[in-house]
């Protein structure tokens, strides 16, 4: 099996009306608790942003803590979730449902192989 991150970009969901939301949300965990029914669920939410503004902190080397992402980035992270499956194909299935449920895209990421990771 293999870990895959599902997530979406802030503002993916930008374009659905605000009455809307519910019936999302609701499609959305139904994908969530299918997920967790099939037994490939790890984790999964959405990032908190209050007032629009993204709480997000960068921590150096050093320890000195800067608020916020790095000036240059244009791109934060909207909501993730978790997968342990054990193809691609079958994480970009999960990301297709997610991608219908929550009416935005997903970017579909595999995480490195840890040997020392056993279940």
């Amino acid at each position: 099996m293999a870990r895959y991150l599902i997530s979406f970009e802030k503002g993916a969901m930008d374009h659905i009306p605000e009455e809307d939301f519910p019936e999302v949300g609701k499609a959305a965990h139904a994908v969530v608790q299918e997920a967790k029914d099939a037994g490939v669920f790890l984790f999964g939410g959405g990032l908190a942003y209050e007032n629009d503004d993204v709480e997000h902190a960068v921590v150096a080397t050093d320890g000195v803590v800067t608020d916020g992402p790095y000036p240059e980035t244009k791109e934060v992270i909207g909501g993730v979730m978790i997968v342990d499956v054990p193809t691609r194909d079958a994480a970009l299935e999960w990301a297709a449902k997610i991608a219908v449920a929550c009416r935005c895209a997903q970017d579909v990421r595999k995480f490195m192989y840890d040997p020392d990771l056993i279940e």
